[in-house]
């Protein structure tokens, strides 16, 4: 049934409904259902419709997000969905994970008029799984083959969301990647509370189908040499994500039983894989984990569902100043953990293995370079909270990309981060960068933006070499 727009003056918003927590904590599935047709039209049709869209503003990919949300309140889903995918690469991913209250809807205006935002993430989510059911996804089959062939180095959301671009061009694309699946941290990091795995795997088929080639369990600079990789392909991509934990740099942050985030969610992921891994379980454990972000959360609701005898959140601002999504945080709170806020680790106790965290009160200062109010140590005011499993979920930087692919001319910023100029290139001619190996650690929708950015400034660099060649 079509429906009138600017209906949130007598429409509420609504969320979809969460499963209890109760029931959340024992498995690793998503936590909410999703919108039927009918609910999805009417939270859609709350949308004003601003002649300034913030928020498609305030989102990475510029979705056209008033668009779509119009046409899911007129019933218009096969239309709806082409002009959801038309901006993203992957919007039945972004519809769960991305931090909607930081971007979209945090910005969008009935949010800030007091009558709620519209829930422009389920709706994403909604638009994307009738596009599903209904067959309207297929695979991208380019008109024509250009003849040029484009080598990706990492298989995470940015060097899949260029290798659909490229491909759908008509590029020949192969797809490397060291581990033994393609996805990267939408695989290996993120939680399948937040996004299963066959969400995943389901579009990296539709990517097989199309015709991109993907290899996995080669380590560029081992397995396959940088010069060997640039002398099959006309360009070739860099967009390996940053995988470095950053460190704790404390005293007993080599005991055994401290553990970095990344390997702490690798173990459980490949579970939910269907993989046997004995190691890094928390069941029956007191965990701490260090860290106020996204990563952290996510640490601390695996090891609630791990079956954990405690889990408690150790960050060292308040939790107006954390970094990761309140949503995150209330989920979390409801699922049973504890936050220990304005305080920070001094130490890991114990002699042969990690028995506690040694940890002091903090209040907030001056602002630093960001803006953000420095925490600072309270004197006299330490305390030890038990702990037999310390996860520290302090970030991500860049491996030493020169070193580990063996080419010592490719530059990289003072951050380890790989650098490129306008166009996308490195400092190596027909290499190119994307994703969090450029920009630091950030969003999956900053990497699929990227991704996209650098297919464009591949497609015209090697379309150039043709018109050359052709002279």
């Amino acid at each position: 049934m079509p429906r009138k727009m600017l209906q949130f003056t007598h429409l509420h918003q609504r969320q979809p409904e969460k499963r209890g927590a109760a029931e959340r904590r024992k498995d690793f599935g998503e936590i909410s259902t999703a919108f039927g047709a009918s609910q999805a039209g009417e939270q859609a049709s709350r949308c004003e419709q601003c002649g300034i869209p913030f928020c498609s503003i305030h989102c990475p990919l510029g979705n056209n997000v008033p668009d779509w949300l119009m046409l899911v309140a007129q019933d218009r889903m096969e239309e709806a969905y082409a002009v959801s995918s038309a901006t993203n690469t992957f919007p039945e991913i972004c519809g769960r994970i991305c931090p909607q209250d930081r971007l979209c809807e945090g910005n969008c205006v009935l949010e800030q008029s007091t009558h709620g935002n519209v829930t422009i993430g389920a709706v994403e989510k909604h638009i994307t799984e009738t596009a599903f059911a209904e067959g309207w996804v297929k695979p991208v089959l380019p008109g024509a083959e250009t003849g040029r062939s484009v080598g990706i180095v990492g298989g995470g959301p940015a060097g899949l969301a260029a290798a659909e671009s490229l491909r759908r061009k008509g590029h020949a694309v192969t797809v490397y990647d060291r581990h033994d699946r393609m996805g990267g941290l939408l695989i290996y990091g993120i939680p399948g509370f937040k996004l299963e795995k066959d969400v995943v795997e389901r579009r990296i088929r539709l990517l097989a189908e199309a015709g991109v080639k993907f290899e996995t369990g080669v380590e560029i600079g081992k397995t396959v040499s940088f010069a060997e990789l640039r002398a099959r392909h006309d360009a070739v991509l860099i967009a390996t994500g940053v995988y470095k934990a950053k460190p704790l740099g404390i005293n007993g942050a080599d005991l055994p039983g401290v553990h970095a985030a990344l390997d702490y969610l690798i173990a459980q992921n490949r579970r939910d894989l269907g993989e046997t891994v004995a190691e890094l379980d928390a069941k029956g454990r007191n965990v701490v984990v260090i860290g106020g972000g996204d990563t952290a959360m996510d640490c601390v609701r695996t090891a609630i569902r791990q079956g954990a005898k405690s889990v408690k959140c150790l960050y060292r601002r308040d939790r107006a100043n954390m970094p990761g999504s309140k949503r995150e945080v209330a989920h979390a709170e409801e699922e049973g953990v504890e936050f220990v806020w304005m305080a920070a680790p001094e130490a890991v106790t114990g002699a042969k293995k990690a028995e506690g965290v040694r940890a002091v009160r903090m209040h907030l200062g001056m602002p630093d370079s960001s803006g953000r109010q420095s925490p600072v140590a309270i004197e006299g005011s330490g305390f030890t909270l038990a702990s037999d499993m310390v996860i520290a979920a302090l970030g991500f930087d860049p491996e030493d990309m020169p070193v580990l692919f063996g080419a010592p001319e490719l530059k990289v910023s003072k951050w380890g981060t790989v650098e490129t100029d306008a166009t996308l290139m490195t400092s190596l001619p027909g290499v190119f960068g994307a994703g969090d190996i450029v920009r630091g650690a950030s969003l999956v929708v900053w990497a699929i933006k990227d991704g996209r950015d650098a297919a464009e400034a591949i497609h015209r660099y090697v379309s150039a070499k043709s018109a050359q060649a052709a002279e």
